[in-house]
């Protein structure tokens, strides 16, 4: 019995030894991004040929782009397994430095931010990955993700190596670049390439700049593979000695082939920014580019035998004040969302182009077998909130940060506030004392919209094109008030630099600059809604005044489902639910609902905060379906 005991304790070891030596065998061999085969990891991806190598055996990138920052951290996995699902070996993700380093001395990787968590998962997929950290990144985010504080130095001249830049990039790549560097390819990682800056060669103001780049990556470790990517004709002056070119387009002609393999030749061909669809402006139509024609691209790229990555497979949101704005030929600030009419909407739904592209790169695979399509999350119309508590924003004032006495006007990115890091985003008021009526001239010194008041009560609005305003005529001392709101700084071109905002410059009244200014920063973190409140919110009167914020409930029984908010009879604004900032409204459209994904509420209970600037009507609505506007096929 005791012999038998023994054996059996034997058995049961020498079968947990086997089960652990089996586990390593298959994590090793199966484990892998490149379909079982073990890799030395000695060689990583090359470009010494035609064809891209990895580990010296051909490869293709099939490529495709899903931000972290602008998917809930919940849904990563369910957005990476989805990619994986359609085919895509290569996950590619800029890295956004205006939100990892939101004040000079504040570093924030963690919860929705952490790089590394996002990476390994999707080495864990068996998903290759590209990185592209910046500095600069465009993405249409706000000044192209970089950091609103640079500004804050008169000289500042970004994406060149004037000091003031190249200091607060070494700052930033020191502690980026430590985190993912022990993720590349060679040190067991999934990281195969990066890409140096973006887009530069649209932008060429510094000869030494891109040559600083590659070297701040490559002295902190950066080993692998490193990467461009411009626009067909500006592919030149883009590029750096010891990077491959590649190329960003919607539309494939021979010329941008021939334009890349000139300057490259018996290099391999990349299209790293195949664009499946577009952003949208307010104000305009939603952009949409018809799945057929996608495919179509997609199909000849291949044919063509060069690598691709679809930007974007999954676009995402652009949560809270995230979104850039174009400022040529004129400014248009972006909305929210960040649908792209990618294969994968905004709310991870599988599209005709998700569909067509599965069964092409099924083919182009040869029938290997893909895992199956994950399911589909439930979204719900949930009852309308209705707003019960209103608090205006003069009540609120006395919770921002301030108030602050300057004899001019301050931009905002120069106020005394965040630590002497100014403010990035949202709204500022400016006040004065007026004596009497007449013509209010803004000459252009307004960034970028702005309503006007006397005595708290509304007498007009200033955009970029209005410069010119009637001030009626009154008795006494009067208070004129400016709400300024930052609708997104540009996030392209070569006027970087000049992206203030705020009142940047001097407001007329009758020919004389309007001085000694009371300002406030409105600047709508989550600490100051929370902050909200302690403020003395009354019962919704039937009359509130505006600008104000409404407050209501959302009850969502059980597990909460993935909704969209929807405001017929508003204006335009903020929405913030349980504290979180989804983003702007604006009835002009063309985005009419904003999506909110489960993980954002809590089963019960939702507290909903809209911050609304001119006229609202009390009922915020829940649906059950998207509603990007009216579509246009991109031209």
């Amino acid at each position: 019995m005791v012999v038998l005991r023994i054996r059996n304790a034997h058995k049961r070891k020498y079968a947990l030894i086997c089960l652990c030596v089996v586990g390593f065998i298959m994590y090793r061999y199966l484990g892998m991004p490149a379909g079982g085969r073990r890799m030395s990891r000695k060689v990583g991806l090359s470009a010494n040929s035609s064809q891209f190598t990895l580990e010296g055996q051909p490869f293709t990138i099939l490529g495709g782009s899903i931000h972290y920052f602008r998917v809930p951290r919940a849904y990563w996995r369910d957005r990476l397994m989805k990619m994986k699902a359609c085919g895509i070996n290569t996950l590619t993700t800029y890295v956004p430095w205006s939100l990892h380093q939101p004040e000079r001395k504040v570093f924030n990787f963690h919860t929705q931010l952490d790089l590394e968590a996002y990476i390994s998962l999707a080495a864990e997929l068996g998903l290759w990955v590209i990185l592209r950290p910046g500095p600069y990144i465009s993405s249409e985010l706000d000044l192209g993700g970089l950091p609103s504080w640079l500004l804050r130095d008169g000289s500042m001249r970004l994406r060149t190596t004037y000091p003031g830049f190249t200091q607060a990039v070494n700052t930033f790549f020191d502690k980026l670049i430590p985190k993912v560097v022990r993720l590349q390819f060679k040190k067991g990682g999934p990281i195969i390439a990066v890409q140096v800056e973006n887009g530069y060669g649209s932008f060429a103001k510094d000869e030494s700049y891109m040559l600083f780049i590659k070297e701040a990556l490559q002295s902190r470790g950066i080993s692998e593979l490193l990467l461009t990517s411009d626009d067909h004709n500006t592919l030149k002056s883009g590029g750096v000695d010891g990077a491959i070119r590649s190329v960003k387009l919607q539309k494939l002609n021979q010329r941008d082939i021939q334009d890349l393999n000139a300057i490259q030749p018996n290099s391999p061909a990349m299209v790293m920014d195949y664009w499946t669809g577009w952003y949208d402006v307010w104000g305009d139509l939603h952009h949409v580019l018809p799945p057929e024609d996608m495919v179509s691209t997609v199909r000849e790229i291949l044919r063509r035998g060069m690598s691709v990555n679809l930007y974007m497979f999954h676009g995402g949101s652009s949560f809270g004040f995230m979104s850039g704005a174009l400022a040529d030929p004129s400014y248009k600030a972006l909305v929210p969302s960040y649908d792209y009419d990618a294969p994968l909407s905004e709310a991870g739904e599988y599209t005709p182009k998700y569909h067509l592209l599965r069964d092409l790169l099924s083919r182009y695979n040869r029938g290997e077998s893909f895992p199956d399509m994950p399911a589909l999350h439930y979204r719900e119309a949930y009852e309308p909130a209705i707003m019960y508590q209103h608090l205006s924003l003069w009540d609120a004032l006395s919770f921002t940060e301030g108030p602050f006495k300057s004899p001019e006007p301050v931009n905002m990115e120069n106020l005394p506030v965040n630590n002497g890091n100014g403010q990035s985003y949202g709204y500022t008021l400016y006040e004065t004392t007026i004596t009497s009526g007449g013509l209010l001239k803004s000459g252009d010194h307004v960034r970028d919209r702005a309503l006007v008041f006397v005595n708290r009560s509304y007498i007009g609005l200033f955009k970029r094109q209005s410069v010119e305003l009637a001030v009626p005529d009154g008795k006494g001392r009067r208070t004129l008030s400016l709400l300024v709101e930052n609708c997104g700084r540009v996030h392209q071109g070569r006027d970087l630099d000049k992206q203030h905002k705020g009142l940047v410059g001097d407001i007329l009244l009758n020919n004389i600059p309007l001085r000694d200014f009371t300002i406030y920063s409105l600047d709508m973190k989550p600490s100051f809604i929370d902050s909200l409140y302690q403020a003395p919110w009354k019962t919704l009167p039937e009359t509130p005044s505006f600008p104000g914020f409404f407050m209501g409930r959302l009850f969502a029984y059980g597990y909460p489902s993935d909704t969209f908010v929807k405001l017929p009879g508003w204006e335009k604004g903020v929405v913030f639910i349980n504290g979180l900032n989804l983003g702007r409204y604006w009835s002009i459209g063309p985005q009419q609902a904003l999506y909110l994904p489960s993980p954002f509420l809590n089963s019960g209970i939702n507290q909903v905060i809209v911050f609304e600037e001119q006229e609202g009507d009390y009922k915020v609505h829940f649906e059950d379906t998207p509603d990007l506007g009216m579509a246009a096929d991109i031209q």
